[in-house]
């Protein structure tokens, strides 16, 4: 290649890569927005019957929990076919998907109507988050991965933050219903533009054998294509590692990371459900008022998306695992600052502290996993933590709900939520290496089956 052309590649490949990533963003923003819209308008819920009927905490926890089942189920399913069907094909349906859903929410009149609604609008918002993951790390440069996907998947807090500051704004003008019918806005602007503008994955289309189209959308693109590389004499795939999706994900080759990553990320959307569902509520039982407490929820999300920024450098640095294991850590030493009765610029300050424990490492894990696994089954992989992980997203409404409906004292809350953070730091260290990185230390070269023997594949940063 020329200088010239190797000039003009690259250009294709920056304008391809900022479009994806401003894309998926936006996407994830309004994931985000969704994720605290409802933790906005809970408390509205709670104190007038008139809007869908009569709600008590119980019932606002599962409210809250039906939109998660959604997610995770949504999440699930992309990881059956987001593996065949292509990166492109998933996103496209989820952004219709979820803004018909937040449309339809905003005219509810009862909570049984809402909850089913909630439900339909996770299962958008579960392949969303799956399948822009994929995308993002199979297009990110070399180098800059963890950055990238901090970026994208900081469009998440991001979201949370907007949906906090509009709700303070404007609920008064246009009401819960008018903010639900913000999140349905994907329909009118974003998808008509990822329609355009969203290319499918060149290291996708090759894992799938349709070369000619991957080299075509390589020469779009800009992106090299992955290189095949004969295995050296001696080396083997290990068995399980050409298998495609879950098949690939449960295999002996990958189940034990697998489940811990799981449980990891489930760990943590225990920590931000249950915070972005239940810390308006929190904080209005300790004295402050509504606009307040919202507040209180602004400087959360606020605090996961700089600090997730700011966390993603080191992970490119020095590795995503030992930067989730401190920011777990981090996050949990905040919690229980809370209990020491600071005043107010303290608790908002060590307030942004715990986003980034809990919004801004789910950010890191979305990242830490997508690049922890193979083409052939990177979808899946973070499909799984999106999904299984939503059962700690399920439960964090739920436990909120619990654990204040039984009385429980406000620090005995926040005592509760650090233990959990402990819990996420002992997880993080319990992942061994990625496999593709031990092979490499052990063949010179990162295997990334095509189908299940040599020669094998390996994208060019």
């Amino acid at each position: 290649m020329t200088p010239t052309q190797h000039a003009s590649a690259e250009a294709r490949r920056l304008r391809t890569v900022t479009w994806i990533v401003a894309l998926a963003t936006v996407g994830l923003i309004f994931d985000g927005y969704d994720l605290v819209v409802y933790g906005a308008v809970v408390s509205t819920f709670l104190r007038d019957p008139s809007h869908i009927g009569n709600v008590t905490p119980a019932i606002a926890g599962l409210l809250g929990s039906y939109a998660l089942v959604g997610v995770m189920a949504g999440a699930l399913l992309a990881g059956l076919v987001g593996d065949m069907l292509g990166r492109r094909k998933v996103m496209l349906i989820s952004y219709a998907w979820f803004s018909v859903g937040m449309a339809l929410t905003a005219m509810a009149t009862t909570s049984d109507a809402f909850g089913w609604l909630r439900f339909w609008t996770g299962l958008g918002i579960g392949s969303l988050v799956a399948t822009t993951a994929a995308l993002v790390a199979e297009y990110a440069p070399k180098g800059k991965k963890n950055t990238i996907n901090a970026i994208t998947n900081g469009g998440i807090p991001l979201g949370s933050l907007l949906a906090a500051l509009l709700a303070i704004l404007l609920m008064q003008h246009i009401g819960w219903r008018g903010l639900f019918w913000i999140g349905a806005l994907p329909m009118v602007t974003l998808l008509p533009l990822a329609y355009f503008k969203m290319p499918e994955s060149v290291a996708w289309l090759a894992s799938r054998g349709r070369m000619d189209e991957a080299r075509a959308m390589s020469e779009r693109t800009g992106v090299p294509m992955p290189e095949v590389v004969a295995a050296r004499p001696g080396t083997s795939v290990p068995a399980g590692a050409g298998k495609v999706g879950f098949a690939g994900l449960f295999s002996r080759y990958y189940l034990f990371p697998t489940i811990v990553l799981g449980l990891m990320s489930a760990t943590g959307l225990v920590l931000v459900y249950s915070l972005n569902t239940w810390l308006p509520e929190i904080m209005l039982r300790a004295g402050f008022n509504a606009k307040g407490s919202l507040s209180f929820l602004a400087v959360l999300n606020g605090g996961s998306l700089f600090g997730a920024l700011a966390a993603s450098r080191a992970a490119d640095r020095f590795g995503p695992k030992p930067v989730v294991a401190a920011c777990f850590a981090t996050g949990a030493l905040a919690l229980v600052l809370l209990t020491l009765g600071f005043p107010l610029a303290g608790l908002l300050a060590i307030i942004a502290v715990v986003g980034l424990g809990t919004s801004g490492t789910q950010t890191l894990i979305y990242g830490f996993v997508a690049n922890y696994y193979r083409t052939n089954v990177r979808a899946a992989g973070v499909a799984w933590c999106a999904g299984f992980g939503r059962l700690g997203g399920i439960g964090g409404p739920m436990l909120g709900s619990t654990m204040i409906g039984a009385g429980f004292a406000l620090d005995s809350i926040f005592y509760v939520l650090a233990g959990l953070g402990v819990l996420g730091v002992l997880l993080t260290l319990m992942v061994p290496m990625a496999r593709a990185q031990m092979e490499q230390r052990k063949t010179g070269i990162e295997p990334v089956p095509t189908g299940g023997s040599a020669p094998v594949m390996t994208a060019t940063a």
